[in-house]
């Protein structure tokens, strides 16, 4: 839930300033270079997020079906493992296009 949290804040904080810039004037309005940067940030906040809800759901499903094994499957560990994969998974999808 905090990386979920943490990918909707930098959605909030880094995206959403911009983009509300763009919507005013109708352009770009900050230097060049820096929409390239924005757009990749804006694409890997929002994929964090989405994959991070991903994993939420994959985690209470886990819980639902086989409660007395979730505690040796679901580890700190692990869990860990899926925070980091989630968002080196959206930065690749991000960062390396653009």
């Amino acid at each position: 839930l905090v990386s979920l949290f943490m990918s909707d804040l930098m959605v909030g904080l880094v995206v959403m300033p911009p983009a509300m810039l763009n919507q005013l004037y109708g352009r770009w309005v900050l230097r060049g270079d820096f929409c390239s940067l924005w757009a990749s940030f804006d694409v890997m906040c929002c994929s964090a997020s989405i994959l991070n809800l991903c994993v939420i759901s994959l985690d209470r499903y886990l819980l639902i079906t086989s409660p007395l094994r979730y505690k040796l499957r679901m580890t700190s560990c692990r869990a860990l493992a899926l925070i980091v994969a989630t968002w080196t998974l959206a930065a690749l999808a991000s960062f390396l296009p653009i």
